[in-house]
């Protein structure tokens, strides 16, 4: 390689070989599965305008304040790379007239883009498949939700997983909580990590999902959501949690998992891998594989009316990395070796009906006519065909081991060429 050669900008990757047949393993078996679903496929712009993710996702979190990919462009509005799906998803509910459909079941994957320090698993441009549901309020739309998600892991093949679930109650109920949390870290403030002191006055239930020691020290014994729910609250998150009983989903309760913006209401989740589990060798214990929640406010930030709405996500790098044994190139049916250029036309016939057919084939046609055969026999495939001219006319010699199924059938596909 040159020296003058661009390089691939840091934070970003070549998907190729075993990677890509994974990452696409991982894409497939998402659009089949959010099929059996009913989940509705959209597609969304890559860019949106600055205030969309700074209303929607909080001014004061890292992903706005720090990580967004934000410019100018010729017309002098402030655009910005999109670094999630929900806040374009719930712009597009708005404008485009989408609660006629309400509730709306959609689906969707794609790039998303965040400066933050690449590692394992994280890249600046990432990939993530997204599930949301708008417009439906009752318990079983989480359920619906949460069971599509289950079902999407397992069909994945990946094990060791365990649903980690919380409610943050209703409205009233995250008010009483948000109070008793500032009261309570109020009177230790001097002893909290700089950034826990402005969550305090800003979003005081992001403390609990603080990493620093200093904060890890009084989270233990900060007061729990039980405690302010209200009879409704409670009433919602119980539903919820039979209906995960009644579908076979296994979950655990996890009281310290929140989310700090305050239009999240009742349920919020993520799937980890199980301690000691492959997933967890591969990610990490505490490595969350698919996360979401309810966020029934957000509409009414981006302007909207009330509307209530749960969604998860999930990257496609980390699935993909859990699934690598799925990487394999997918076997091939038939090797076609062209012995003769002057059979080239028929060969080329011939390989698109048994593609039309639904067999997989490739093709040696270049180099040396006499070398080609030695190279196709070498090729794992199920079946070979020598196509070559006699007497002025192509001939298929298919050869196929044991499976003289296969024989008969590329027989008869090919008689008509013949």
């Amino acid at each position: 390689m040159s020296k003058n050669t661009p390089k691939a900008i840091r934070g970003t990757q070549d998907i190729f070989g075993a990677d890509a047949e994974a990452f696409a393993f991982v894409v497939e078996t998402f659009e089949r599965v959010r099929k059996l679903y009913r989940f509705r496929r959209v597609e969304m712009p890559v860019f949106e305008k600055t205030e969309v993710f700074s209303r929607a996702i909080g001014e004061t979190t890292d992903v706005v304040s720090k990580e967004m990919y934000s410019f100018e462009d010729r017309g002098g509005d402030s655009l910005t790379l999109r670094p999630e799906f929900t806040a374009g998803i719930a712009r597009a509910f708005l404008t485009n007239g989408w609660q006629q459909h309400a509730p709306l079941k959609v689906a969707t994957h794609g790039p998303l883009f965040r400066y933050e320090r690449p590692q394992k698993g994280r890249y600046r441009q990432f990939h993530q498949i997204d599930a949301e549901i708008i417009g439906a309020g009752e318990p079983q739309a989480d359920v619906e939700l949460l069971a599509m998600a289950d079902q999407l892991l397992k069909e994945l093949g990946i094990e060791g997983v365990t649903l980690h679930l919380n409610t943050l109650g209703d409205a009233a109920s995250r008010d009483a909580w948000r109070a008793g949390l500032i009261d309570y870290f109020g009177k230790v403030r001097g002893e909290l990590s700089e950034d826990s002191q402005e969550r305090l006055d800003k979003n005081p239930l992001r403390i609990l999902d603080s990493k620093d020691p200093r904060d890890r020290a009084f989270v233990a014994d900060a007061p729990k959501i039980d405690a302010y729910l209200s009879n409704e609250a409670l009433a919602f998150f119980e539903s919820v949690t039979s209906g995960l009983d009644a579908a076979g989903v296994k979950w655990a309760r996890a009281e310290s998992l929140v989310r700090g913006l305050d239009y999240y209401r009742h349920t919020a989740f993520e799937f980890i891998p199980d301690e000691g589990s492959e997933a967890a060798g591969k990610l990490g214990s505490q490595s969350t594989i698919l996360g979401g929640g309810r966020y029934d406010g957000l509409m009414e930030s981006l302007g909207g009316a009330a509307t209530p709405a749960v969604g998860w996500a999930a990257g496609i790098e980390r699935l993909a990395m859990l699934v690598d044994d799925k990487g394999a190139e997918p076997p091939l049916d038939v090797i076609v070796a062209v012995e003769n250029d002057q059979a080239m036309a028929f060969a080329i016939s011939a390989m698109r009906k048994l593609r039309d057919a639904g067999l997989t084939v490739d093709a040696i046609a270049s180099g040396s006519p006499k070398k080609r055969f030695d190279k196709a026999s070498k090729v794992n495939a199920r079946a070979l065909i020598a196509i070559d001219m006699r007497d002025g006319a192509p001939s298929a010699n298919v050869r196929s081991g044991d499976q003289a199924g296969l024989t008969s059938r590329i027989d008869a596909l090919l008689a008509p060429l013949l």
